[in-house]
Order: structure tokens, then sequence, then C-alpha cells
């Protein structure tokens, strides 16, 4: 139905009265907006996509448009999260090249290896499902409900955040009136105020379409990096069986960048990826707790709504940067909550006890491997100059996640696993309360007398 079919218009012109959906006020607002996007304006839509972090890319920005102009028809609540999905997707298949056959066979002995390797060296289990090989795309598409999970209540904060101007504004025309102030004459003030009072549900879906977007255009990004399903340091697949996955495509390249021959660097990476599905299947409450710490976090996320209202104001259509600086610098976000530093700490601690028992038994299973020291320290300096994991969740969450403690985590990990082996090692992940903790990484001799 069009907005000129609206069933409230009995007079048959549209209109539904000043300040409902269907009424003046929300028809001109949605026709300033299509304007805009039909580029009638002195602001190209492609700044704005340029501003907001979005790429220049003549197709990337249509599609944009084209995505926006269907969110003002948009009457819903929520974001539609299938435009992220698309808009991985389609990256990823860009940019993906089929593998080989030879290259296919070359993980797929690489897994068999691993898993007998990993065997020798801890008592954890191995898996009830057999690794994937997967395409880009099909990691994309694979793990995006856990990241509109973790992104949903970021989204709701801006969509909030967003109304509340519109809702601020035209409170303001309300509070002219009833202070009496009928001395000053504010032409159209009664149509301006429907206007607002509908724009904030208007901005809010095309805010939605904005952040699933920009979602779509992260995780589009990483398919081109992560080289396994657990890079990110948090099982991304949805469901009760835990899976082991080799992004094909980025082992090959990341073969490319050593010089190691490439049957070492699939054992290497394929003990890696493994190890860290094997102790998520064990520790069967460690997925939940880190889940749980990035949702309380993200749940205190804000927009400084008077900065956001103070940067529209002085914006210059002309240079949007300014636009750029204020989103990618965190600007819009006032300082974190103790709530939220006390999740953050929670999360870097967890993370770096993770990635730290993965070091320490991929070094132990790959002891035999000729060329395992080079590709450790390829995935250190990977790691080191900001992985997979640190660019989503900064982009998404405004979470800045830099194990700064993984090499201190992993000394522990092997003072324990020098001290008593790897059996009682690997049983401290058997419930929350024995796992090692913040004053264990600093004290590891404390945690072996224990």
């Amino acid at each position: 139905m069009s907005l000129a079919e609206d069933p409230r218009d009995h007079d048959g012109d549209g209109s539904g009265g000043d300040g409902e959906p269907g009424g003046p006020g929300g028809d001109d607002f949605r026709d300033m907006l299509r304007e805009f996007l039909d580029g009638k304006t002195d602001l190209d839509p492609a700044q704005l996509a340029s501003a907001a972090g979005l790429p220049g890319d003549p197709e990337l920005v249509r599609r944009l448009i084209g995505q926006l102009q269907q969110a003002l028809q948009h009457s819903g609540d929520g974001v539609d999260w299938g435009l992220a999905t698309e808009q991985a997707t389609q990256l990823a298949a860009r940019s993906s090249v089929p593998s080989t056959p030879d290259e296919r066979t070359a993980l797929e002995q690489g897994l068999g290896v691993a898993a007998l390797w990993l065997d020798e060296v801890t008592q954890i289990s191995s898996l009830t499902a057999p690794p994937r090989l997967w395409s880009r795309t099909e990691w994309a598409k694979a793990t995006m409900p856990l990241w509109t999970q973790m992104a949903e209540p970021v989204a709701t904060s801006i969509a909030n955040a967003l109304t509340s101007v519109f809702d601020e504004s035209a409170g303001d025309l309300e509070g002219l009136g009833a202070a009496g102030m009928s001395g000053i004459e504010l032409p159209g003030a009664e149509g301006l105020e429907g206007m607002l009072a509908n724009a904030g549900q208007v901005m809010r879906n095309v805010g939605g379409t904005l952040f699933a977007m920009q979602l779509g255009q992260v995780v589009g990004q990483l398919s081109t990096e992560v080289v396994s399903g657990g890079d990110v340091g948090v099982p991304l697949l949805d469901g009760e069986i835990v899976q082991a996955a080799l992004v094909t495509q980025n082992v090959v390249d990341f073969g490319r960048g050593i010089d190691v021959p490439f049957d070492q660097v699939a054992i290497y990476l394929a003990i890696r990826e493994l190890a860290h599905a094997r102790l998520f299947r064990h520790a069967k409450w460690l997925r939940l707790h880190l889940l749980s710490a990035i949702a309380d976090y993200s749940r205190g996320v804000r927009i400084d709504v008077q900065r956001l209202q103070e940067l529209a104001a002085d914006f210059d259509p002309s240079n949007p940067e300014e636009l750029r600086r204020a989103m990618s610098s965190g600007a819009l976000i006032p300082p974190k909550t103790q709530e939220q530093l006390a999740a953050h700490t929670r999360l870097e601690t967890m993370l770096a006890l993770v990635e730290g028992w993965v070091d320490v038994v991929t070094a132990q299973a790959t002891a035999r491997l000729p060329r395992a020291a080079a590709i450790a320290e390829t995935v250190r300096r990977r790691r080191a100059s900001g992985g997979p994991a640190e660019s989503a969740f900064s982009t998404l969450v405004g979470l800045e996640l830099r194990p700064r403690r993984l090499r201190e985590a992993a000394a522990m990990w092997q003072a324990v696993t020098d001290a008593v082996g790897s059996t009682v090692r690997d049983g401290l992940w058997a419930h929350p309360d024995i796992l090692p903790g913040s004053s264990d990484i600093d004290d590891p001799g404390f945690l072996v007398t224990r």
C-alpha cells in the first residue's frame, strides 16, 4: 500500500492530520529525505555514506540509497538484519576465488593430522561434528546470527538516540506554545511539530538500515581476513554442536605471505582451530560467559544526544570529514560506565585465558613441525597489529579489545603445564569458579601452589 492509499484518508487527499504518519508532516519529512536520496540537494548521498564509514564503491552506494528509500516506506520497528546478511555475502562473494582440489586435500589432511597430534597433548575430547572447509560467503552467512545478536543492543541505542533528538525538538515547540509566547510568530509551527513527531520513527528506520548495512560491511570485510571459525576468539556458530571450520581461501592467502610449505601452514592453523573448538565443547559454560560479558558491555552503550545535535547543526555538506571523525573516533559515545568497565575487564581477561591456552596447546602439538616457530610468529604479529576480533568489536560495539595480557596468560598456562601436567591444567576449565583469574595471571606460582 502506498502512502496515497492510507486507509485513514477519509477525504481522499492523503492526509491523516498533522503529525500522523500519513499526514502532511510525515509526507513533508519523507519528501525532504527522498529529495536528498534522489540527489536533488547540495549534499551528495555518496558523501554521507563515506562519512558514515561505508565504502565509496558506486555499486554499494547505489544499493545503500535503494535500501534507505525502502526504509522510508517501512512503518515497523526494529532493524532488518536481512540487509546485513545480504551486504556481507555480496561483499564476500565479490572477492571469493574457488579453492583448488590440491588446496582442499592439503587442508583435509592437515585437519586429520591436527586431531591426532592434539590427542597427544590434551585430554579434552575431540569434536563430534566433522570440521568444515568454508568459502568466504559460507563463513559470512553462517556467522551472521551471532553478529546480529551482539550488535542488537547498540543498534537499539542508536535508534533511541535518533528518536529522542526529534522528540525533544517537538517538545521545544510545544513548550513555546505552553509558555504563552503568543507575541512570537512561528510560521508553520504546528506543521513543523507534526513533521518532527513523525520524523523520529522515520529516522529510526533510516538509522536501523544504516547500521545493518554497516554491520554487513564489517562482516563482509572480516570474511576476507579470518582463517578459521574461532579466529575472533568467540565461537561464532549458533547451536549446541560445536564445529570447527577453516576458511579455505584465507588459509591459502595466509600461507602465501610466509616462506613455509603450505602443508605445514595447514596443519598449524588446523591445530589452532581444533584446539579452540575442543575447548568450547569441553567448557560448555564458556561461550555463554563470553557472550554475556559482551552483552553487559553493549547494553551500556549510549549515544551523546547533545553532541549529535551539535554535529547536525554544524554539519557542512561540502565537508563531511568532521562527521566521519566523530563517528569513527567514538566522540558520540560517552565515557564507559563502571558496569561497562567491569564487563570489559572480564571479557579481556577471559579472551586472554582462551587464547593463551590455545597458544600453549598449539606449541605442544606442533613441536615436531619444522617451521612451527615461523608460523607462530606470523600469528603473533597479525594479532599485535589488530586482528579480526579487535576490528569487529571496535566497529560494532565500540569495544576496544587488545589481548594485552595474552603473553602473560600463555606464560601462566605454560607454568601450570610444567608443574602439574596437561590433565590438571585442562581440568581448570571444568567450572568458572575454579578457572584462573587476573590475579593468577599476575602470580602463576600461587596458582600452582593452590
